[in-house]
């Protein structure tokens, strides 16, 4: 599929709301011509379709001899920033290893091209994570709208995935080793145990030792606490790895989140990221389009349930 393949699938079934990785999605980046620019407005055009949010990326270890300077990681962000106006986008998406004193830096610019800069609250981090509150008490600090937070979905995950558990078997895991891990996580049990009890007291093989360790990035963050960081973010990236045939999600705690956010009165944007393919590419075709449909059935079907609730 190309990019136009992409949006005009995504528009098809209503999802308008377009997010961008301009770094991968533009070849001549970051020199994009106002041309360029208009060439992809008019595209969007083509089928009704619109921005929602800039990826950025900032790339401190491009040179081999040393890291980026904090004054190189400043003047990346503004270019970042300056071409994210240029495509007429108000939120950014920020890599959660950006230090908050670096951003504090960047706020001026933010806010003079109304451009908001959420940190990406990404697994193993959860909202409530330290390294999370710095940027936010920055933010309070500052008392700007224009710095703040994006959560990732992968942060709810309520069950394990079952396509990561099958993908581990068809690698060597024992069921009974899997099964043990997967009753661990339901259990919430510190990752760090279930990874020694693998590892050390079952001598779990290579497989079975890789699935426990992925309990590292499988955090349970409570849904009801996502209401009181609203106001902080205006984007979501709506991880999933897999949708059921019932347009329900097997893992990722969407019907508890939804509902928060729908009471919160937010008004933000959900964004797809299927990440599942990797997990299943290896015994069958993968079709990513099926699994973005039936992800945007279940944000209708939720959104419309807490929306009947709340009246």
């Amino acid at each position: 599929m190309s990019v136009e393949d992409v949006v005009a699938f995504g528009a098809s079934i209503g999802a308008k709301g377009i997010e961008i990785l301009p770094e991968q999605n533009m070849p001549t980046f970051p020199n994009i011509t106002d041309q360029q620019i208009g060439e992809w407005q008019d595209m969007l055009a083509r089928h009704g379709a619109h921005f929602t949010c800039y990826d950025m990326f900032l790339d401190t270890k491009r040179r081999k001899d040393r890291l980026m300077s904090d004054e190189e990681q400043v003047e990346s962000i503004h270019r970042d920033l300056v071409l994210c106006n240029r495509l007429g986008i108000k939120n950014m998406r920020i890599l959660i290893f950006v230090r908050p004193d670096i951003l504090e830096k960047c706020v001026p610019m933010a806010e003079k091209l109304d451009v908001h800069m959420g940190v990406e609250v990404h697994a193993p981090w959860y909202l409530d994570h330290a390294w999370i509150l710095r940027t936010i008490e920055v933010a309070d600090r500052l008392k700007t709208k224009h710095l703040g937070i994006l959560p990732d979905m992968g942060i709810f995950m309520k069950h394990y995935p079952p396509a990561f558990r099958a993908r581990f078997e068809r690698q060597g895991a024992r069921p009974e080793v899997t099964q043990f891990i997967v009753d661990q996580h339901e259990q919430k049990v510190m990752c760090e145990y279930t990874i020694y009890e693998v590892a050390v007291k079952m001598q779990g093989n290579k497989a079975e030792v890789a699935m426990a360790e992925t309990l590292r990035h499988a955090p349970y963050a409570n849904p009801k606490r996502i209401g009181d960081f609203a106001p902080y973010f205006r984007h979501i990236q709506a991880k999933f790895y897999e949708m059921n045939e019932d347009y329900t999600d097997p893992a990722l705690a969407y019907d508890e989140v939804i509902p928060e956010l729908v009471k919160a009165g937010w008004e933000g944007t959900l964004s797809s990221e299927y990440e599942g393919n990797r997990w299943i590419q290896d015994v069958h075709e993968v079709d990513s389009r099926e699994q973005v449909r039936r992800q945007h059935v279940m944000f209708e079907r939720l959104i419309a349930k807490a929306e009947a609730e709340l009246a």
